[in-house]
């Protein structure tokens, strides 16, 4: 720990955890070009970041197989869930095996060459910009190229282990 940072008491990560498990959070999946293929995951830490330049800001534990596409100038595709796609979701945070993901839900080739999931909140055409490392993740800085929205406003919402 750099020197004049306090020392953080051994019992706050569990209780940070706890904490974090009460922020609700709208579900997201992000997809990266893998060698075989799309590469997707559920997230829930994703932000915009700014209007000019139209730009997310996407949390990935470096320990996923996403993390090692994720490198300047990729492609990135963010898809926000409706409500009525909790199996997608189901899907990519790890109930279903990675080659079989995209079996679920109804996919299309975005504006960027990877897959865009029909039916979502929105869908978003990125290039990743930047990343910086941090604990465990990545922050990753995606500039969008490309948005689709739909017409009802109706996000899957995460908190607490379960959607509400």
């Amino acid at each position: 720990m750099p020197e004049g940072y306090p020392e953080i008491p051994e019992d706050v990560p569990q209780i940070f955890r706890a904490a974090m498990r009460r922020l609700a959070a709208s579900v997201s999946i992000v997809v990266a070009k893998g060698d075989d293929g799309p590469v997707g995951m559920a997230a829930t830490s994703i932000t915009s970041l700014t209007v000019d330049p139209p730009a997310v800001l996407v949390c990935v534990n470096r320990a996923t197989s996403l993390h090692a596409l994720l490198v300047p100038t990729a492609p990135l595709s963010v898809n926000l869930l409706s409500r009525h796609q909790q199996d997608v979701s189901a899907a990519f945070g790890g109930g279903v095996p990675r080659e079989q993901r995209f079996g679920i839900g109804g996919w299309y080739e975005g504006g960027n060459g990877l897959p865009a999931l029909e039916g979502a909140q929105a869908n978003l055409c990125c290039v990743i910009d930047a990343m910086l490392a941090y604990g465990t993740h990545s922050i990753v800085i995606a500039r969008v190229l490309e948005a689709r929205i739909s017409d009802d406003v109706a996000p899957l919402i995460y908190q607490d282990g379960a959607y509400l």
